[in-house]
């Protein structure tokens, strides 16, 4: 599948906007379109399958590795692959969007905001193409598409400023229907905050289709890597072997990576539920509850039957995983900034409180200090966390993992457990093999 990368000068200069314009027009152009996130991320990918129709791929070398990250690209479906970068091209020091178009030998183009510029748009892109060589990249920096940029003279003379070797894929046209609604944890999800259509169709119409397939290209596989990347997971379990695991699916529990409903569906029966609904848990052999925004369901997480079953469940040794949302889901409470305190599951010893500013925003590494559900002990995991909240636990509370890199719930530890149920701040990637070991664990 060819694959071309856009990349931003920053944050918040229109990546997602641009990728969705980019979907939209090779969809109209009769593509079938492959969306990916460079960097972890829930909220970016949920606009390209609103646009796509397919879910999204999350590109990243420290949850992946490069062979885990080539894994991922080449499950993809389609002919054509969009991939949104995360922060500014080069900015990340263990995943960046310049590391993971280098990593699948995919060409760049680069989002530049061009509200007030036409020649330093051209030397802007000029700049980033050039830095690739002092950042020890492989990067090719092939053009520009220009983000709230006007018709006419304006397109025109950005057009004529740039040098022969960058191109021209379009433009962004400076529409306030086309500014996606942010909140504590970045965007509003595709689903809740979609852009018109009429909208979505006015930015497609001024993408240069031809050129994003003209210049986008297969990835090379490395001189040395043998077979490697084409060996995938143990062949999936037998239908009549297969455990069932519990996952919460609905406005509470929203980050859940595709390529981790892949890998249960694998050796799992998977049995989506919906806590803010009513939903009772389900009969099952394991509970995976995600990250999202319990904070914004609270009353009704506590009102609703799910959490008290999660508890019952927890306390008969079935395996519960709790990953940030989920982790404050199975707390003894969780209090909103507004100071309403909710009940939640209570089978982890902890009280969790919403801040208004972030806790934690980074790339993480745990190592297991015992067995977990995750890990055995001495083994290591990596993930990433991105909170609001804080935990307050008990003095007698156990934790399973020692913070290498991260925040984690006290700066020095994540993942509270009690018997077989873990919650932990970090939110994790199959490639990483935490949940393998949670389906062995079954």
């Amino acid at each position: 599948m060819r694959g071309v990368v856009l990349g931003g000068v920053s944050s918040g200069v229109g990546k997602t906007v641009a990728a969705l314009a980019a979907i939209r027009a090779l969809s109209a152009a009769g593509h079938a379109v492959q969306p990916a996130k460079a960097g972890p991320d829930f909220i970016d990918p949920s606009h390209h399958a609103q646009v796509a129709g397919r879910p999204s791929r999350t590109l990243d070398l420290w949850l992946q590795g490069e062979a885990g990250l080539r894994r991922n690209y080449a499950r993809g479906e389609g002919d054509i692959c969009v991939v949104e970068g995360v922060m500014g091209l080069y900015d990340g020091d263990k995943s960046s969007t310049a590391a993971v178009a280098e990593a699948l030998d995919l060409p760049v183009v680069l989002v530049v905001d061009a509200s007030a510029g036409m020649e330093s748009v051209a030397a802007t892109a000029l700049g980033f193409r050039t830095y690739a060589e002092r950042a020890g990249r492989d990067v090719d920096v092939v053009g520009v598409i220009a983000q709230r940029a006007h018709g006419g003279r304006h397109a025109r003379g950005i057009r004529e400023a740039l040098p022969d070797e960058l191109t021209y894929f379009g433009r962004i046209p400076p529409r306030d229907d086309l500014e996606i609604p942010e909140r504590h944890l970045g965007l509003h999800m595709g689903e809740e905050s979609p852009l018109s259509e009429d909208a979505l169709d006015a930015a497609a119409a001024e993408i240069r289709t031809e050129r994003l397939v003209d210049v986008a290209r297969e990835p090379t596989v490395p001189a040395d890597s043998g077979d490697a990347d084409a060996t995938l997971e143990e062949p999936p379990t037998a239908a009549g072997d297969r455990p069932r695991v519990a996952l919460a699916r609905d406005e509470a529990f929203r980050f859940v990576y595709p390529a981790t409903v892949e890998r249960m569906r694998e050796h799992a029966t998977v049995v989506p539920f919906e806590p803010t609904a009513g939903d009772p848990l389900p009969p099952c052999e394991g509970v995976y509850l995600p990250g999202g925004y319990p904070e914004n369901h609270a009353a009704a997480l506590a009102e609703g039957p799910a959490l008290s079953d999660v508890a019952d469940a927890a306390a008969d040794g079935t395996p519960v995983l709790g990953e940030c949302g989920g982790l404050m889901a199975l707390a003894e409470s969780l209090t909103t900034v507004d100071g309403d305190a909710h009940q939640m599951a209570g089978a982890l010893p902890a009280d969790v409180t919403m801040r208004e500013r972030y806790q934690a925003l980074d790339h993480v590494e745990l190592r297991a200090t015992r067995d977990a559900p995750t890990a055995a002990s001495g083994e290591t995991r990596r993930g990433h966390e991105f909170h609001y909240s804080s935990a307050e636990v008990a003095a007698d509370a156990r934790f399973a993992f020692e913070v290498e890199r991260g925040t984690g719930v006290d700066g020095d530890r994540d993942g509270l457990i009690e018997h077989r149920t873990l919650g932990t701040y970090c939110h994790l990637h199959p490639e990483g093999g935490a949940f393998d070991a949670f389906l062995d664990g079954l």
